[in-house]
């Protein structure tokens, strides 16, 4: 009898019921809380990731899930359609004080998702609207934390802060909030003009410090160079007055020993017979030779009182010699036999005969 009566009732139905049959059938996926909902005519085709709540004289009787499905005409009645796709709802642009006083115009983006149609259903009246108030609510309270330079720093906890404040309200809703973004904030103008200007002053400050650190560095590298240069010219200087002094000290030693070897050998000739004729006429020269180079040297002059008497400087020299050379001849004579002596005055004799005869 239900299945005739369902048979008379669908041959009944005006010509608007059946438009509005095709229109159901051929219409794409209504919008979420529309006031327009599907009219029941027993057979019924739910798109994917719809959810529509059907109601059985009033009370809930099921949720219709997508494809084929059979309802009773009169007795069923589907009651909300309810979209299971991530929903994307503007939260209008509002006004915020933050902490320090400061009034901001931000609006944001709500991402959510239907978790539980029937508590979508019957939970709240206008879900839609109650999460948007939810999240300006939230959002105003959120932003009397922080202050005007946190709010622009920490964007992304201020929003996180704000999905956990929906998410606990929205709980029994059967509605969960994914994400939530801050699309603008509006500074007022003198408050913008400050922070320019703040902006302007950190660039210039920097600017000077990153200079300052470069005079710096540039003073500190001319000083290491400085340093360096200052050491390696005392180590040279040091090489140098080393290698001097060694070269010097060379010198000196050549020196000495052919002084030495010069020595021995005058010493030997002086040893042997008439050497000290030989030496009287070197003294007589030498200086014959410094007397005449006396006056070219220089215009002040000393000179010994018997400077004309060449005999008796002479005679000096040879007395200083004799007198450095008799400890010597001593020690020889003690460790030596007495040999042959000739008398040396005939010596004197000539050299004075050489030095008249010169003069």
């Amino acid at each position: 009898q239900l299945c005739c009566w369902s048979q008379s009732l669908s041959f009944s139905v005006p010509q608007h019921s059946q438009q509005l049959k095709g229109a159901a059938r051929l219409a794409p996926a209504p919008c979420r809380w529309n006031s327009g909902l599907p009219v029941n005519i027993g057979v019924l085709f739910v798109p994917q990731q719809e959810a529509w709540v059907v109601e059985r004289m009033g009370k809930f009787h099921r949720i219709l899930e997508p494809g084929l499905n059979f309802l009773i005409p009169l007795l069923d009645r589907i009651r909300y359609v309810q979209s299971l796709k991530e929903i994307v709802i503007n939260v209008p642009e509002q006004s915020a004080v933050t902490l320090d006083n400061v009034t901001l115009q931000i609006d944001g983006v709500l991402y959510l998702r239907v978790m539980d149609p029937y508590k979508a259903s019957y939970g709240v009246e206008d879900p839609e609207y109650a999460v948007t108030q939810l999240a300006q609510t939230t959002m105003r309270s959120e932003l009397g934390k922080l202050s005007l330079d946190r709010v622009f720093r920490e964007r992304e906890s201020l929003n996180a802060s704000i999905v956990d404040a929906i998410n606990q309200a929205s709980d029994c809703w059967g509605i969960r909030c994914l994400r939530y973004e801050i699309k603008d904030i509006h500074v007022p103008p003198r408050v913008k003009e400050s922070m320019q200007m703040q902006v302007e002053a950190e660039r210039r400050k920097r600017a000077t410090v990153l200079e300052s650190e470069g005079t710096r560095e540039s003073a500190i590298n001319v000083a290491e160079g400085q340093k360096q240069a200052q050491i390696l010219a005392s180590e040279a200087e040091k090489a140098e007055q080393i290698n001097k002094a060694a070269g010097e000290a060379n010198a000196m030693l050549v020196k000495a020993r052919a002084k030495a070897e010069a020595i021995q050998l005058l010493a030997a000739a002086l040893s042997q017979q008439h050497g000290s004729a030989a030496a009287s006429l070197s003294v007589a020269e030498q200086y014959v030779n410094a007397f005449s180079k006396i006056a070219k040297d220089s215009n002040t002059v000393l000179l010994p009182a018997n400077t004309g008497d060449v005999t008796n400087m002479v005679a000096q020299a040879l007395g200083i010699y004799t007198t450095l050379t008799k400890p010597q001849a001593v020690k020889s004579q003690d460790e030596t036999p007495p040999a042959h002596e000739e008398p040396q005055p005939a010596s004197m004799e000539m050299l004075k005969a050489e030095q008249g005869s010169s003069s």
